[in-house]
C-alpha cells in the first residue's frame, strides 16, 4: 500500500475498501495534476468529525503553481475550508477562490470522489492561477482530469499514465473522435506537419494520422507508438476515458522526440566507431606482442629472453583493457574483471611446465574509467610477474592471491605469495628493478595512491587507491 493509504488507515474514518480504491487512484494522480494544470489536493474525512485529512499533494510539471507547504498527512479545520466541506456533504463540484497569500487568489474547483456504492469518500480540489482559468479551452481540460480520475480502470500501466512535461502535446477528442482540444504545444507540432489547425477535425482525417486512437476507440485500452512524420519522429499515447462500457473522450499525448532521436543516434554511432578503435588497438598491441615472442625465440640470450617477456605481458596487459573496452559501449572497467584475466595471462605466459601453482582471487566490483584501468592493469601485470619470476627461486611449487576490496573511501588491491619473501635489506625506493619503478610511477603519480611492499609468509604487496576516481569522477 502507498503513502495515500497508510495516510488513510491512520487518521481517517474509511473502510479498507474504500482506502483501496483511493491507493489505486494515486497511481494517476501525477497525469490529472498535469492534465488540470494545477495544484490537486486530495481531502477525507478525519475521525473527528469536525477536521479534514489532507491524503495526497502534487504539484503540476505543466504550469507554474505557488505550492503551499508540504501538508500530506496532516489536519485541518473543516470550517477553514468551507469548499472541500461543502462538497463531501452535498456532491456537488464547486467553483471557488482561495486566497493563498495577502491580497492573491487562486481559482479553486472541487470534485467528489465516490467508493462502489456511491458513497463520497474524498474530495479533489484543482487550485490554479486566474490567468490558467482564461486559457482558451481550459474547462474541457479541467473537465477531462477529473472525469478522467473518477472513471479509471485499474491496475494501470505506470508507464502509459505517466506524468506530463510542459513541452507534450495535449490533444482531447469526444466519444465521436471530434478534436475538441489542443494545446499550444500540441498545434505547433502540426503546424509543422502542415495543418493550420487541427480543433475541430476529426481523428480519422488522413492529414492528422491517429491511427493509435482508432486502435484504443476499439480495444478501449490505452497505447502508445513512435512514428515518424514528416520531417518529425512522433511519440503519440492514447489514453481512453470509459463510462458506461464506452469511450466517452480520449487523451492524446504528442511528444516531439526528434532531436532527442538524433542524439541517440549520434551517440550510437560514437560509441560503434570507440568500439571498433578499441578493438584495433587490442588488435595491434597483440600484432606487437606476437613479433616480441619471435624475436624472444629467435635470440640465444637468456637476458633478452626475460626481457622480451617482460614486456610481451605488459603489452598484453595493456590489451586485455582495450578487450573489455571493445566490448561494452561505456569508458569504464571493472578491475576485478581485468585483474583476473590479467592473472591467468601471465601465468600462461610465464609458468614453466613442471612448476606446480596455486591461485587464490578475491575481487569486488571495483569500476574505473578506462585511462585508471589500465594503469592498474600494469601495476598488476608487474606484481603478478615478479611473484613468478622471483618469488619461488628453487621451489617446486607455491601460491599467488589476488585481494580487491573496498570501503567508503578506498579500495585495497593486495597481491600477495608463498615464496621466499624479500631481502631483509629491500627498500622499494632504494630498488633499481624497472617493474618497480612503473608500479611506483603509476600509483603515486598516475592513481594518487599508495603503495606497500613487504615480507609475510612470502611477499605482500598493498595498493591503496582513493575512490575519488571512481566512474571518472
Amino acid at each position: 500500500m502507498g503513502v495515500i493509504g497508510d495516510v488513510c488507515r491512520k487518521i481517517t474514518v474509511l473502510s479498507p475498501t474504500q482506502i483501496e480504491i483511493l491507493d489505486k487512484l494515486s497511481g494517476i494522480f501525477p497525469l490529472v495534476c498535469d492534465l488540470a494544470h494545477a495544484q490537486l489536493t486530495v481531502y477525507t474525512k478525519a475521525s473527528d468529525e469536525n477536521l479534514l485529512v489532507i491524503a495526497a499533494q502534487l504539484k503540476p510539471n505543466t504550469s507554474f503553481s505557488q505550492y503551499k507547504p508540504n501538508l500530506l498527512g496532516t489536519t485541518v479545520f473543516a470550517a477553514e475550508e468551507p469548499l472541500i466541506w461543502r462538497t463531501m456533504s452535498t456532491g456537488q463540484p464547486i467553483c471557488g477562490q482561495r486566497e493563498w497569500a495577502l491580497g492573491m487568489l487562486m481559482e479553486m474547483q472541487t470534485y467528489p470522489v465516490r467508493d462502489h456504492d456511491g458513497n463520497i469518500i474524498a474530495v479533489v480540489s484543482f487550485e490554479t492561477s486566474p490567468d490558467e482559468i482564461r486559457t482558451e479551452g481550459y474547462s474541457i481540460l479541467l473537465d477531462t482530469a477529473y472525469t478522467l480520475l473518477v472513471n479509471a480502470r485499474s491496475p494501470f500501466d505506470v508507464k502509459l499514465y505517466r506524468a506530463l512535461s510542459a513541452s507534450d502535446g495535449i490533444i482531447i477528442t469526444d466519444e465521436r473522435g471530434k478534436i475538441t482540444f489542443a494545446n499550444a504545444a500540441a498545434s505547433s507540432i502540426y503546424k509543422v506537419l502542415g495543418i493550420g489547425r487541427i480543433v475541430g477535425r476529426h481523428i480519422y482525417d488522413r492529414q492528422i494520422n491517429m491511427r493509435i486512437t482508432k486502435k484504443t476507440t476499439t480495444s478501449q485500452m490505452p497505447y502508445e507508438t513512435e512514428l515518424e512524420a514528416g520531417n518529425l519522429i512522433l511519440v503519440q499515447r492514447t489514453i481512453p476515458i470509459i463510462q458506461g462500457g464506452q469511450v466517452i473522450r480520449t487523451v492524446i499525448i504528442v511528444a516531439d522526440v526528434t532531436e532527442l532521436k538524433k542524439k541517440e543516434k549520434e551517440l550510437l554511432i560514437k560509441s560503434a566507431v570507440i568500439q571498433e578503435i578499441h578493438h584495433r588497438v587490442k588488435n595491434n598491441l597483440q600484432t606487437i606482442a606476437s613479433l616480441l615472442r619471435l624475436q624472444a625465440r629467435r635470440t640465444n640470450s637468456l637476458q633478452v629472453k626475460a626481457a622480451l617477456r617482460e614486456s610481451v605481458n605488459r603489452i598484453l596487459s595493456i590489451s586485455v583493457v582495450h578487450e573489455f573496452l571493445s566490448q561494452q559501449d561505456a569508458e569504464i572497467i571493472d578491475v576485478a574483471e581485468v585483474a583476473k584475466n590479467i592473472l591467468d595471462l601471465v601465468i600462461q605466459n610465464m609458468l614453466e611446465p613442471d612448476f606446480n601453482l596455486q591461485t587464490i582471487f578475491n575481487g569486488e566490483t571495483v569500476i574505473l574509467p578506462s585511462e585508471q584501468a589500465s594503469s592498474l592493469a600494469l601495476v598488476i601485470n608487474e606484481l603478478i610477474q615478479n611473484s613468478i619470476e622471483h618469488g619461488f627461486i628453487g621451489r617446486p611449487e607455491g601460491l599467488i592471491g589476488v585481494d580487491i576490496a573496498t570501503n567508503q573511501e578506498t579500495y585495497r588491491i593486495e597481491i600477495y605469495d608463498n615464496g621466499i619473501g624479500l631481502p631483509a635489506d629491500f627498500s622499494t625506493q632504494a630498488s633499481k628493478s624497472l617493474g618497480l619503478q612503473i608500479v611506483r610511477t603509476l600509483i603515486e603519480d598516475d592513481l594518487g595512491g599508495t603503495f606497500e611492499l613487504y615480507a609475510d609468509k612470502g611477499t605482500h604487496a598493498r595498493i591503496t587507491i582513493p575512490r575519488t576516481i571512481e566512474g571518472g569522477r
